[in-house]
């Protein structure tokens, strides 16, 4: 059996970061916090945190936090037919943060529009996670979250899936930078003019060339890790870009931003996955989420 008062303990050393922390959330001593973590690893035999500043969970560390975190949504859910049992609950086993991994152009678009009510509504935390919607479903995987929007469409082992829509994007730039880089056409200059990309693991500007010109370039890059960054650089002339069209679409309307090839828009879909095991619990956060995804995601 799982000694719970020690296993809060480590959710909360993650949560706020130190020992420290723990104690007064938790309203005792640091020494007596470091003695719960201690216990239970010694109980499990495996390091559950990472000492540091701040302290992080281990992999173990991360698949017991999520343990609690689905434990607190039961209870939550229970104590609602059993009011006493509301009372004899830990405040802080009451307060649920639910991880989640989404990719950034998502988070700058529509994602938190379906956050923000289920958030209201239910009391809960949350702990989003950024990365390309190509690598959310690891988070999934190592059990580092609860549920990822994702371009992989197949269920990854133990959870559900659902088709959200696709995020088009264009490639834009200023006109002062197409006339500069792109004089005898976009073909010609494309493997010269300075792109932009969110990091290392953005392909996008290169599948956009991939589909429209049929090759693949090594072009100059500048890395710009923000969706609004992203927009800012194209704005400024440092490069032209994948942008979302909910964000560039006032812009190319101005004549601040122009396509680079008309109608040459990219469709990337994504999906919503969640763990089987929270997916009941978290069934009013899926469907806040397709609700929304429905109203600014391209549909099939």
């Amino acid at each position: 059996m799982i000694d719970y008062p020690a296993a809060l303990a480590v959710k909360m050393v993650v949560q706020t970061g130190s020992f420290e922390q723990a104690a007064k959330a938790l309203h005792v001593t640091p020494s007596a916090i470091s003695q719960r973590v201690k216990i239970i690893e010694e109980r499990l035999g495996v390091s559950l945190i990472e000492r540091g500043s701040p302290c992080v969970a281990t992999e173990k560390g991360e698949w017991l936090c999520r343990h609690l975190e689905h434990v607190s949504m039961l209870e939550s859910e229970l104590a609602k037919h059993l009011p006493n049992l509301a009372e004899m609950q830990n405040s802080a086993m009451q307060r649920i943060t639910i991880n989640i991994a989404v990719n950034a152009d998502s988070i700058g678009t529509w994602f938190l529009k379906a956050m923000a009510p289920f958030v209201q509504d239910t009391g809960y935390l949350l702990s989003i996670a950024i990365d390309d919607e190509d690598y959310t479903a690891e988070w999934l995987e190592r059990g580092r979250v609860l549920a990822a929007v994702t371009s992989l469409s197949k269920p990854i082992k133990g959870c559900r899936v659902s088709q959200l829509g696709a995020l088009r994007y264009q490639a834009t730039a200023t006109p002062a930078f197409i006339e500069k880089h792109f004089t005898n056409g976009i073909a010609e200059g494309i493997a010269k003019a300075p792109a932009l990309s969110f990091n290392q693991k953005d392909r996008l500007q290169q599948e956009w060339i991939n589909r429209t010109l049929g090759r693949i370039i090594n072009m100059p890059t500048h890395r710009i890790p923000s969706t609004q960054g992203f927009i800012d650089a194209c704005l400024a002339g440092m490069g032209w870009g994948m942008n979302p069209v909910h964000i560039v679409h006032e812009h190319i309307k101005s004549g601040r931003l122009v396509e680079l090839v008309p109608d040459s828009a990219l469709e990337i879909p994504l999906f919503w996955q969640v763990n089987h095991l929270a997916a009941n619990e978290l069934t009013n956060l899926t469907r806040q989420v397709t609700q929304v995804a429905k109203q600014f995601l391209i549909q099939p």
